[in-house]
């Protein structure tokens, strides 16, 4: 028979130990692919490096005459880790992060794109972080990943919440910064102060401003540490301007790149330049999972594989 302590003790277990991990989503789950295979296990938890809550919108945001109140859309702190199927810890631990663009949420972009899918079926043994943006609001504001050394600390959280969480006990290895539309702001601020040397950049029509910071990337740290920079681009997406212009730039300044029409696109192409810009006969929303391009970039890419694979 249960007397009052132990039941008060079990209560207080339940309080402090289990209904946080329910309430807040600090488990990991195992996710399947639309066909019900296996591919890995996500987390999705808040934490405080998060890009929001964030003063800037503390007030949320108006945009076109339309108010996009903070409580709706900058107050999730929510920021999810994928493991891919078969991944192993080791001294390091690289890391692929990928913000979405407006309009958007963690939920919706990694359905839409596929995006934990391609990142399984790259064969790559390494971390994918997706934070929560400005969600379901037309904002590029990056919060606190625009902040100095926002990107070091994030990547710091995530580094201790996979010790904690499973045990990995990795230091940082290679940094990835990746994102869709609207997410070229805060990749942008994240390559100029964000306080952690960056591999490689992927934009998917996202080249719609803040050229000069990643310029300055590419002039200092690409060329540094071996990386490389890819800019996928559309006709009509807003981003086919500011894509030539840097290419032009680039011509003028002599730093060599190559351009190169997706539909001939091989994986050659990717590996042989350490700057290349495609240009695409697709839509806006097609350029990150319409011909498996996360997978691709990610298979090209300097991150290690996972055994077997």
């Amino acid at each position: 028979m249960f007397t009052a302590k132990p039941l008060a003790h079990l209560f207080t277990i339940l309080l402090f130990c289990v209904l946080p991990q329910i309430l807040f989503g600090q488990e990991w789950l195992v996710m399947r692919s639309t066909t019900g295979t296996v591919i890995g296990e996500r987390i999705t938890i808040g934490m405080k490096s998060a890009p929001f809550p964030h003063p800037k919108r503390s007030a949320g945001h108006t945009y076109d005459g339309k108010s996009y109140p903070a409580e709706q859309h900058y107050r999730d702190s929510s920021v999810m880790i994928f493991l891919p199927k078969g991944f192993k810890s080791s001294k390091t631990v690289d890391i692929v992060v990928y913000l979405h663009g407006w309009g958007n949420s963690i939920d919706t972009a990694t359905a839409k794109f596929r995006l934990a899918e391609q990142f399984a079926e790259s064969g790559k043994n390494a971390v994918f972080v997706f934070p929560e943006g400005p969600k379901f609001a037309p904002d590029s504001f990056g919060g606190k990943l625009e902040d100095s050394c926002g990107l070091q600390r994030l990547l710091a959280e995530i580094l201790e919440t996979l010790q904690r969480t499973k045990n990995i006990k990795s230091r940082l290895g290679n940094v990835i910064l990746s994102g869709h539309s609207g997410a070229y702001r805060a990749i942008a601020f994240m390559l100029l102060r964000g306080g952690v040397g960056v591999r490689e950049v992927w934009l998917f029509d996202a080249l719609y401003g803040q050229t000069e910071k990643f310029t300055h990337w590419l002039e200092r740290d690409c060329k540094r540490l071996r990386g490389r920079f890819i800019n996928i681009y559309t006709d009509d997406g807003g981003t086919k301007a500011e894509s030539e212009k840097l290419m032009e730039d680039l011509a003028a300044w002599r730093i060599p790149y190559s351009l190169k029409q997706e539909t001939e696109l091989t994986k050659q192409d990717l590996t042989r330049s350490s700057v290349v810009f495609i240009h695409t006969d697709l839509t806006h929303n097609e350029v990150v999972a319409k011909r498996e391009q996360f997978r691709q970039y990610l298979e090209t890419s300097s991150l290690g594989c996972i055994q077997g694979k």
